[in-house]
């Protein structure tokens, strides 16, 4: 038994990501389903089901129990008032507010062919995430488990205990409703297209040189930007460059390490500290039609217990 969940951890915890919107969460409710699968092992008939089945099932109603009476959860653009260059940061965003990353191994077989992960990298994609958060819980897991995991409607309905025809009505009405809140702007993480690699190169060495001119030019003329856990955020690149270009908000000698984070292009923004460097801050890119359209700078995540650095 211990080896089967094992082996479901990677796909259950990314199954609960889409469903909570936080990593942290996720984690905690696989953690929950494998203690409430093995105290209840012996109960477990394989002749009325698979283990899988009834593993889902179970991860299903710790989520619902998660989600009752919980805020939906958004995008911190969706949060955050614009303000102005120059604008003190003000108010922090209400806790558990907003959809939060989550590193790619946790969620994602990063072994399975690149056209799938490419696919799969979609389906955890902040946007996408924060789109889901507009479903009623029932008809999100009904959404993930058959247009993401791909589940037959036959055993989508054993999972949710109901009929294949009210899992079928469930996911035309979810699909509706994911058209008419459409995921923002985006590409996945994609290190074999040579365009999108040559822009994150060329942001990253603007960057690290502290080149506003060089940066402000990759981005888009309406680029937004923000940073939790502060409720702040700028709109269009002349005011995002404005900001950059303030004494007080100079990274010189930061440098960017690529890490993967929610099917994006993604960097641990690192500070000097003594001889080395100290993780300051996941900045996440989104970038559309060979602009930058969003950056996210998550400042909390260097000390989150998610992540590891990659050296």
């Amino acid at each position: 038994m211990d080896e089967a969940l094992a082996g479901l951890r990677i796909e259950l915890t990314g199954y609960c990501y889409r469903m909570l919107g936080s990593g942290h969460e996720a984690e905690d409710a696989v953690q929950e389903t494998f203690e409430r699968v093995l105290r209840a092992a012996e109960r477990f008939d394989a002749a009325r089901g698979s283990l899988r089945t009834w593993v889902y099932r179970i991860a299903t109603n710790v989520c619902v129990d998660l989600l009752r009476g919980a805020a939906r959860r958004a995008l911190p653009l969706d949060l955050t008032p614009v303000a102005r260059a120059g604008e003190p940061f003000g108010a922090l965003l209400p806790a558990g507010a907003e959809v939060r990353p989550i590193p790619d191994a946790m969620v994602l077989d990063l072994a399975q062919d690149p056209a799938t992960l490419v696919v799969q990298r979609e389906t955890v994609r902040l946007a996408f995430v924060a789109a889901l958060q507009h479903l009623p819980a029932r008809q999100r897991a009904v959404l993930i488990l058959r247009d993401v995991l791909c589940w037959p409607a036959a055993e989508v309905a054993e999972l949710l205990e109901t009929s294949a025809g009210s899992v079928t009505s469930a996911l035309q009405r979810a699909r509706g409703t994911l058209r008419s809140v459409a995921p923002r702007p985006g590409e996945v993480l994609r290190p074999a297209d040579a365009e999108q690699q040559e822009l994150l190169k060329r942001y990253c060495a603007a960057f690290e040189s502290h080149d506003v001119a060089g940066l402000v030019a990759l981005l888009h003329e309406d680029a937004t930007t923000t940073m939790p856990p502060f409720a702040w955020g700028l709109r269009g690149r002349d005011q995002i460059g404005l900001a950059m270009a303030a004494p007080e908000a100079a990274c010189v000698g930061h440098r960017l390490v690529p890490v993967a984070a929610s099917g994006q292009p993604a960097f641990w923004q690192m500070r000097p500290d003594g001889a080395g460097y100290a993780p300051f801050a996941l900045v996440m890119l989104d970038i559309d039609g060979g602009r930058v359209v969003n950056t996210t700078t998550w400042l909390e995540a260097a000390g989150s217990s998610l992540w590891s650095l990659p050296f």
